[in-house]
């Protein structure tokens, strides 16, 4: 672990060609693999730059872009949040566009050694999935993601969601999950089912359901934080990415 990095805000060139505003951190001084981060329904907020610098500071290459830039570009991360829902989220093929400018970026780091991970929390959990479904990654981390195998309720804002269950044979990666045993979306039948389906398609994938633990259970800020369950996620992060980044 190292607290030599450069962490800074810069734009590039996303899905179709739109200005993205991403937000990156580097270690000093060394070959590392590297870390797309897809920010939660609640956006480009502080705690997910903490995550971008977290994996920096463990010696990775990490970038995540503010998936809500052409919604809301300048507004603070919860106005710019409640503009996206109001559309019904981020479309599919707009974040797999914006995901793929972060990869090249990452690779076009001095240093990088080429390999690129991308990992998601919430609804960045599935984005995560639909990523490594869509993207040549060499890892992929799905915390807690809804609706990869379930399309949403009727009255869910997220109205461009639908599950990701006709494109799971095409998965590029080794997938992490790491779940609640206590949460809905997904539920623990939904990361059952996604386990048979990835079996069923003979892919990679090692999956961890904690009890004691509902949905974002990572989140610092937030009552369902369970700090115990998050250093047991973290340490299985670390030991994932060491093995396919590395």
């Amino acid at each position: 672990m190292t607290s030599d990095l450069h962490a800074y805000t810069t734009e590039i060139s996303g899905f179709a060609g739109d200005p993205i505003e991403v937000y990156t951190a580097i270690p000093d001084g060394a070959t590392f693999g590297s870390v797309a981060v897809i920010h939660h329904m609640p956006g480009f907020d502080e705690q997910t730059k903490e995550i971008v610098r977290k994996f920096a500071a463990h010696g990775y290459g990490a970038a995540m872009a503010n998936l809500y830039s052409r919604e809301a570009p300048g507004a603070s991360p919860d106005d710019a949040a409640a503009a996206a829902r109001a559309r019904g989220g981020v479309p599919d093929e707009r974040l797999v566009g914006d995901v793929a400018a972060v990869a090249g970026f990452l690779r076009s780091q001095g240093g990088s050694n080429g390999k690129v991970g991308v990992i998601g929390y919430c609804s960045g959990g599935r984005q995560s999935v639909l990523a490594a479904c869509s993207l040549d990654l060499d890892a992929a981390v799905d915390c807690y993601g809804a609706f990869v195998v379930v399309d949403p309720p009727s009255d869910h804002p997220l109205s461009t969601v639908s599950a990701l269950t006709p494109i799971l044979g095409n998965l590029s990666c080794p997938l992490l999950g790491l779940f609640g045993a206590d949460d809905q979306y997904p539920s623990v039948e939904q990361t059952e089912t996604l386990r048979a389906l990835l079996t069923e398609h003979a892919k990679e994938f090692e999956f961890h359901t904690f009890e004691g633990a509902g949905h974002a259970f990572f989140a610092v800020e937030r009552p369902s934080y369970r700090p115990e369950v998050a250093v047991a996620g973290w340490n299985l992060i670390w030991d994932f990415f060491g093995r396919h980044l590395s």
